[in-house]
């Protein structure tokens, strides 16, 4: 079978057509993606994360005296939530809450749902909406521009009354 010079061009144009097609197709199709990325479990708990990895990402001291320091992470698909909560005095926590910069002073909530969900029970703690007369606020660093924590979204803060003049903070950020 002869070809014809114009018959040539068309079966070299169409076969590189074809190899180029492929390689593109062969560039674009996802790899072999490791187990952490394809994990369907989600959420789940980070083992060996705490109260010092939440307190880190959220770059907040957890206040000195403060008791039943608890802390973990859920790792979700697309942000982790970070949680923290402590026992301390009133001054103290409002100290606390000053320095995260909230867009409102912390004020009284009826029941509400939280970002947590029943994250808080995790870490064997009554949830904080379901707290009477608990004080709630929310900060969003970047809006801010609170330049040590812009790396965070959101932070939910809630505090309530434990006993005598100590309060109970719940933090929780993503």
């Amino acid at each position: 079978m002869k070809l014809s010079h114009g018959s040539l061009k068309r079966l070299v144009a169409v076969a590189t057509a074809a190899i180029v097609s492929g390689l593109l197709l062969a560039a674009c199709s996802t790899p072999t993606q490791p187990e952490r990325v394809t994990r369907k479990e989600y959420p789940y708990w980070e083992k060996g994360a705490g109260a010092p990895e939440a307190a880190e990402f959220m770059k907040i001291d957890v206040p000195e005296g403060a008791t039943e320091v608890r802390g973990a992470v859920r790792v979700q698909p697309q942000e982790d939530v970070y949680l923290l909560s402590f026992v301390t005095d009133a001054k103290t926590a409002e100290s606390v809450v000053d320095d995260l910069r909230p867009d409102h002073p912390l004020k009284a909530v009826n029941a509400t749902s939280s970002l947590t969900g029943d994250g808080f029970k995790h870490l064997g703690l009554k949830l904080p909406q379901d707290i009477k007369g608990v004080r709630m606020a929310s900060a969003c660093p970047p809006c801010v521009g609170d330049s040590r924590r812009s790396h965070i979204q959101a932070i939910e803060i809630h505090v309530g009354d434990v006993a005598g003049s100590r309060v109970r903070v719940y933090l929780a950020a993503f």
